[in-house]
């Protein structure tokens, strides 16, 4: 080879270096920069953007949806317009994470948020969620553990973060989503009791709870139970990143029950708000947490199929996505830009400055939620 062609090439060699070198260095500086060290991820089972954006609907406060007591929920959550309606039915997703954070999913404002699977079920929701892909060997609800890599597993085996990330869910699927044999990855689920040397009074009283409540769902417990692991979780392990899996909202709706759905959903919102508050109430996380609340997928929007949802139910591939911390600008409920659920699972490892594109190669990248972006 020439001696001009060989300087030729390792000038461009350099140059490449240099400039790959420079990347690297910028998104390590981006990553570092984060302010957020802790993520809380929550989800509400099957709940609807259609009270998200619009509170509760006119056309399903009857009787025949289910509603045992119109006057008192109407007085509860009947308003004259859509904004006062979904503050009323939740408070602190709208007056605290929308006016901090950003909201994605309002198809009003060309800004919906679609899950991708086709399936439009949970385990392939969940599964897109947290591992940022879509796999066509994940078509049933069946306890078969997930072929994939979750953020949540990625995240635990990182630096800094080992054993310190955790789930607790009301839906008993979720320690084969997790893969948990492989994993590792602790997750408290379903009708299980809380486990760990010297329970608390407060622990002990939910567990004799568990045992004494009539298990309506076989698979799912209500979710004040999950909402009382996280506590017990947050007391005593202080996790960096910790997932709350609720799902009382799919399941009033599967019941044609909109009355329970609606209050699922308000008590949904008033746990976060207690949650968020004793958060930042302590060191490790106060000004130092991120919060993402999502779904896993919607609904139908008609009198007669809004109990139910999959492949065959149109619409019911929109869901939403709030995103809410110190590193995310407060641009409230975004307009013009589309999402996918695929996104989430990056979004969660990137709030707190980790690259989960890195492990998964195939992951979708995260949602535009930083001051760059």
């Amino acid at each position: 080879m020439p001696l001009s062609r060989i300087l030729f090439v390792q000038r461009w060699t350099w140059f490449t270096l240099v400039l790959f070198s420079a990347f690297v260095d910028r998104m390590q500086a981006a990553e570092s920069a984060r302010k957020a060290e802790n993520v809380l991820v929550v989800t509400l089972d099957g709940l609807r953007w259609q009270e998200i954006f619009g509170g509760a609907d006119e056309v399903l406060l009857h009787e025949k949806q289910g509603v045992k007591d119109l006057p008192d929920l109407k007085r509860r959550y009947w308003k004259d317009t859509a904004a006062a309606r979904r503050e009323a039915l939740m408070p602190f997703l709208w007056g605290t994470v929308v006016k901090q954070g950003q909201l994605f999913g309002n198809p009003t404002r060309q800004a919906a948020a679609r899950s991708t699977n086709g399936l439009k079920f949970s385990y392939p929701g969940y599964s897109e969620l947290f591992c940022g892909l879509v796999d066509p060997r994940i078509d049933s609800n069946a306890k078969k553990d997930n072929p994939n890599l979750s953020v949540l597993e990625y995240l635990n085996d990182r630096p800094g973060f080992r054993g310190r990330v955790e789930a607790v869910c009301t839906w008993d699927v979720f320690p084969s989503i997790f893969r948990v044999k492989q994993s590792g990855l602790p997750v408290h689920a379903g009708w299980e009791p809380l486990k760990g040397e010297k329970l608390t009074d407060r622990e002990r009283h939910v567990n004799e709870w568990l045992e004494r409540m009539p298990r309506y769902w076989k698979d799912n417990s209500f979710d004040v139970f999950a909402m009382e692991a996280a506590r017990s979780a947050v007391e005593r392990r202080k996790p960096r990143v910790l997932y709350i899996g609720l799902g009382e909202t799919d399941e009033w709706g599967h019941g044609r029950r909109y009355d329970l759905y609606l209050d699922a959903a308000h008590k949904a919102d008033r746990f976060l708000a207690e949650t968020w508050r004793m958060l930042q109430e302590l060191p490790q996380y106060k000004d130092k947490t991120a919060l993402i609340v999502t779904t896993d997928h919607g609904r139908g929007s008609t009198r007669e199929d809004w109990t139910d949802h999959g492949k065959n139910v149109p619409g019911a591939e929109f869901v939403w996505i709030a995103v809410m911390g110190p590193d995310t600008p407060s641009l409230g409920d975004r307009e013009n830009v589309n999402a996918t659920q695929t996104q989430v699972a990056a979004t969660i490892a990137a709030l707190i400055g980790q690259d989960f594109n890195a492990a998964s190669k195939q992951a979708a990248k995260p949602l535009p939620v930083f001051a760059a972006e």
